[in-house]
């Protein structure tokens, strides 16, 4: 349990805001530790792989999606799931190789509920104070609707723990991954603090 780990990726918008150090500083504070990170410029077929990991992604986001539309009262542009998500994935492309991305994997108990929790819903307007989103961003579905655009909000995040092992081995390599300790781990980790002082 301590030693999961999860999926970051600074999405484009976060690299062009000059975002990334205060993104790892959220997670830091946390207590979470890095354990690998990059830049790369990805390409759509990679993104596509990348969002459609999960077999069911493409169902369960258009179930969402049409969901949603009804909820605010609103007609979905379609009621197949495929298609719907078939736009979305062609915006998500567009976005994310439109300029460099940084991929980073943090460790820590909990490492994917808690990245979930500091980074906020997808949605950025619905997105509480003190996440990310929620701190840095004013996009919004109904605005990338009209734009016809990916909704820009900062970065990716694992759902689940399955979807964290199965995008860092998408991301990373293993030996791109690097396991070491911090004297911080003590602190959060160990039981009776042994060894802290000399």
């Amino acid at each position: 349990m301590k030693k999961e780990r999860t999926l970051v990726v600074v999405k484009p918008d976060g690299v062009q805001r000059s975002l990334i150090g205060e993104i790892i500083k959220r997670f830091e504070r946390s207590g979470l530790k890095l354990a690998g990170m990059k830049m790369m410029v990805a390409d759509p077929a990679f993104i596509e792989k990348h969002y459609t990991i999960d077999p069911e992604w493409r169902r369960i986001t258009g179930e969402k999606t049409i969901k949603g539309y009804r909820d605010k009262g609103q007609t979905p542009p379609s009621e197949d799931p495929h298609e719907i998500t078939g736009i979305i994935l062609g915006h998500l492309k567009t976005f994310m190789t439109s300029g460099p991305v940084v991929a980073m994997v943090w460790e820590g108990v909990h490492a994917v509920k808690i990245v979930r929790k500091l980074t906020g819903s997808t949605e950025p307007l619905s997105s509480d104070v003190g996440t990310i989103r929620g701190d840095y961003v004013i996009d919004s579905y109904q605005l990338a609707d009209i734009d016809k655009r990916a909704i820009r909000n900062l970065l990716h995040a694992s759902g689940t723990v399955d979807d964290a092992h199965k995008e860092i081995e998408l991301w990373f390599k293993k030996e791109e991954l690097i396991d070491y300790k911090l004297v911080q781990d003590k602190v959060l980790y160990d039981v009776n603090l042994d060894g802290i002082l000399e």
